[in-house]
């Protein structure tokens, strides 16, 4: 196990060491998981006020010059030149056998400026791969050294306006720079309404001592934030995505249109466009467990006779929807109505494959 002493600490590691977090490793950072609050109170607490969200581990990557747009419609599964200035478009970073590197998401700043954010885990390689990428393009691949805040839940809008924010012209997957040096969109990783923030490290520390003096706003860790994207269905790379799966088998062939498929311009687009015509031979799937047992990551998927027919990649309790939650992927060929059982400790407890979302989103998009 890594050591604490090895793990990267947060930018605004002292706020939270003074909120009393419990601190745990998380893609090579010490990050906070819970606080006194406790899980469940903060995964409620976003649901029903506004969540204050340290994601720091993630990485914004600036994207610009008179190539970027034809450098990230090669690089990626999108047609860049045709984002709105102000749109944000989720996407992927693919192998060139269509695996899932990373899911990204772009958002289009001016002409020839982009913003990118990477997840945490799979940044450097991103940051390395895009460089690759770049090779015979005129575009200059810049990773920012920003303090990334995620504020989300219903109330989310209403405090960053008293905070001094204007965001009335903002809906879900927009965003853009308001001042020099603030990145931010309307978007979020829970399901609710809600914004990310990316700041140089002394505006960012004011302003997370700003929101947390509004009684609306608590901090929420680690552990609240992967319920919270659970119930919503929402992908945790490494886990539920990773470079041995492709858009095909995790149910994302939504976030690439078909005239990109078509036009086969970005890396991994043959190997794609096979994957697409065989057909997969798994599929992701939410699950519910029966009982109140939550089912973890790693765990074998049976079908009435034993066999194992798939894996859950995702799980947990999931405080919203007041049972168990997962998600995993299941043989393509096995009947949604089949008996399924998860093997937990040599035990097989009953499953059952349900729609995702487990709670419907909250967005806003008009």
């Amino acid at each position: 196990m890594t050591g604490p002493e090895a793990l990267a600490r947060l930018p605004l590691d002292d706020l939270h060491v003074g909120a009393n977090a419990r601190f745990g490793g998380f893609a090579g950072w010490n990050m906070p998981i819970t606080y006194p609050l406790g899980v469940l109170k903060e995964h409620q607490h976003t649901r029903e006020k506004a969540g204050l969200f340290d994601i720091s581990h993630m990485k914004l990557i600036a994207v610009h010059g008179e190539g970027a747009a034809e450098f990230l419609s090669a690089a990626c599964p999108l047609d860049a030149a045709a984002l709105d200035i102000g749109k944000s478009k989720y996407t992927f970073l693919l192998a060139d056998d269509a695996g899932i590197l990373d899911d990204l998401i772009v958002t289009r700043l001016a002409d020839q400026r982009y913003m990118v954010v990477a997840n945490a885990g799979n940044a450097a390689n991103d940051i390395a791969e895009f460089h690759r990428r770049a090779a015979g393009h005129a575009v200059t691949i810049e990773p920012l050294d920003r303090v990334f805040l995620a504020l989300q839940g219903r109330l989310a809008e209403a405090v960053l306006e008293q905070a001094g924010f204007d965001v009335s012209g903002l809906t879900f997957m927009t965003g853009g720079e308001p001042a020099p040096s603030i990145f931010m969109t309307r978007s979020g990783y829970t399901g609710e309404d809600g914004f990310e923030l990316g700041l140089p490290e002394r505006a960012a520390r004011a302003l997370a001592k700003r929101l947390l003096a509004d009684d609306r706003v608590q901090w929420i860790g680690l552990a609240a934030r992967d319920s919270l994207r659970l119930e919503a269905g929402l992908c945790l790379p490494g886990h539920d995505i990773d470079p041995t799966l492709t858009p095909v088998e995790a149910g994302l062939m939504w976030a690439i249109a078909k005239s990109i498929r078509e036009a086969g311009a970005f890396v991994g687009a043959g190997a794609l466009a096979k994957r697409l015509a065989d057909g997969a031979k798994t599929r992701r799937v939410g699950l519910k467990p029966e009982g109140r047992q939550p089912v973890r990551d790693g765990a074998p998927l049976l079908d009435g006779e034993g066999q194992i027919v798939g894996r859950v990649t995702s799980g947990g309790f999931g405080p919203s929807a007041g049972h168990p939650v997962a998600m995993g992927y299941v043989d393509r060929a096995h009947p949604g109505d089949a008996p399924l059982f998860a093997e937990v400790r040599g035990q097989k407890l009953p499953i059952s494959i349900h729609p995702l979302p487990f709670v419907p989103h909250r967005y806003r998009k008009g």
